[in-house]
């Protein structure tokens, strides 16, 4: 080692700071259930539209249903499960409000 310049650390000389790793855990929640939401709304919405169509759902085409209104119901299922995957992470590191 020369003058001025700073020890090597290697990273199993820290632990692992905790709102790091809940902080990691809390984006990849986020990513999974919006890339869900992105498949569904793009997925079935858009691009898979026309085979959708060929099965009804209450009196309308699939696709249509999907691009209109199963969308919407998924991404409101997906803030419910947030919350309650994030009240577990909560419990988890120790952060819970109850």
């Amino acid at each position: 080692m020369t003058a001025g310049t700073p020890p090597a650390h290697d990273a199993s000389d820290h632990p692992t700071d905790p709102r790091a790793e809940y902080w990691k855990a809390n984006l990849r929640l986020l990513a999974i259930l919006l890339t869900i939401w992105f498949i569904v709304s793009y997925g079935f919405g858009i691009i898979l539209v026309e085979p959708l169509n060929a099965i009804s759902l209450g009196g309308y085409p699939l696709g249509f249903w999907f691009a209109q209104q199963g969308s919407l119901y998924l991404f409101v299922a997906l803030i419910f499960i947030y919350a309650a995957m994030m009240n577990r992470l909560d419990q988890k590191f120790d952060v819970s409000e109850d």
